[in-house]
């Protein structure tokens, strides 16, 4: 299957890094979805959740406060503000992750509905 280039940095450094089928995103206007070959872009990115599709067909999520997203042909470029890459290969390392995702969202949004609806999709997809 075809894959794209997804990078996702913060001003700590890279978060996430590595050739992906698909990934959603938090759009400031709505979610935007992204596969091989998406159309050029730029657009703002709102506080939320990054939904990906890995090569081998396994899902990351990555919990942003927002930022900027650059699509390419072939690349796809996040710089965000903060994010957290919620993953982990036993449960203790899963709930520290979410934990994170959890301060850093609830630093950010002011909207209670959002903040809610980020919460719920973040802890459903690291099931």
């Amino acid at each position: 299957m075809e894959t794209f280039k997804l990078e996702i940095v913060t001003p700590e450094g890279v978060i996430f890094s590595g050739d992906v089928r698909s990934a959603q995103f938090p759009g400031s206007e709505g979610e935007l979805g992204v596969l091989p070959r998406h159309a050029s872009l730029i657009t703002l990115l709102k506080t939320g959740v990054i939904e990906i599709v890995d090569g081998d067909g396994s899902k990351d999520i990555v919990a942003i406060n927002w930022g900027y997203l650059k699509i390419e042909e072939n690349k796809v470029s996040v710089l965000a503000d903060g994010a957290v890459h919620v993953y982990g290969s036993d449960q203790s390392a899963i709930a520290a992750s979410l934990a994170k995702a959890k301060e850093l969202i609830s630093s950010m949004s002011s909207d209670t509905a959002t903040y809610a609806s980020t919460l719920a999709r973040i802890e459903s997809a690291s099931r």
